[in-house]
């Protein structure tokens, strides 16, 4: 599933796009994706204005001048594409349609964008603006990692006498929005923390010390693009290329890449997800 750098990758490049274009039409070819859409939805498009494109967590949301927000969500295999930018920053011409292209916003500018889920796990809702926190989705949702309300105050109070592993912690989209299993173990190597550690065992120090951990690992991945392992595309079609800077996920039986290290990468299980460490390392 897209963490964090892909949904804000996606968003970045369906951004030239979009806002402050107008959806001219929008063709919705199914009753609903992982629930069913909301009410007359392609009527609902058709014909606003994209007044701004942000994200929440793992969430796109797309403010429409209507004063309803389109949220999207793209699930475990979802993808957003376009193509026939006129303005020649997306040189793919308007493919033929395709079995799962379940939503596709015709913009005014001559420009497409094609939802394609082939499992069908994503989402997509609308809702009022002015409500938008207040969503089921979104209300218990914690700080973004990126964002001014993430700092190491709030990691060590958060994080307080919490028996868990430090890596379930993370995971914890009420304590901090938008970590997935690929960050976090990338950024517990990078900050030399076992991600079996229990979270009120670890010094708060060392908690206070994931923050900017956190932020560089996602500015990072964000700047390459996301990571690319299975379905992710970025919005032009591209592969992301932050797995070929993975440490340690994905890469076990590896060497260690600290240098002077002589680990290999391990993996364990941990709440059915893999985790990768290096023992020599993460303490």
């Amino acid at each position: 599933m897209p963490e964090l750098p892909e949904v804000e990758t996606v968003r970045r490049g369906l951004a030239p796009v979009m806002e402050g274009q107008v959806i001219a039409r929008a063709d919705v070819n199914r009753p609903d994706l992982r629930w069913p859409f909301p009410p007359d939805m392609a009527a609902r498009l058709s014909g606003q204005r994209v007044e701004r494109l942000r994200r929440r967590s793992k969430y796109i949301l797309c403010d429409l001048g209507s004063g309803e927000t389109l949220l999207i969500h793209l699930g475990m295999s979802g993808r957003m594409l376009i193509s026939g930018d006129p303005l020649g920053r997306f040189v793919h011409d308007h493919p033929a349609p395709e079995k799962h292209d379940h939503v596709v916003l015709h913009m005014a500018s001559g420009a497409r964008v094609t939802f394609n889920d082939p499992r069908r796990f994503g989402a997509m809702d609308l809702l009022p603006t002015d409500e938008a926190e207040a969503h089921p989705l979104l209300a218990a949702i914690g700080p973004e990692p990126l964002g001014n309300d993430f700092h190491e105050q709030h990691l060590v109070s958060a994080l307080r006498g919490r028996a868990m592993p430090i890596k379930s912690a993370l995971l914890d989209q009420r304590i901090v929005a938008g970590l997935g299993n690929i960050y976090v173990c990338e950024s517990l190597f990078r900050a030399g923390i076992h991600p079996a550690r229990k979270a009120d065992r670890i010094s708060a120090v060392r908690i206070a010390s994931l923050v900017p951990i956190i932020r560089q690992v996602l500015r990072d991945a964000i700047e390459a693009g996301g990571s690319s392992l299975r379905d992710f595309r970025q919005a032009d079609g591209e592969l992301g290329y932050f797995q070929h800077a993975f440490d340690v996920y994905g890469r076990e039986g590896a060497p260690c890449r600290t240098p002077g290290c002589s680990g290999k990468v391990r993996r364990i299980v941990q709440s059915g997800r893999s985790s990768f460490y290096c023992r020599l390392c993460q303490r």
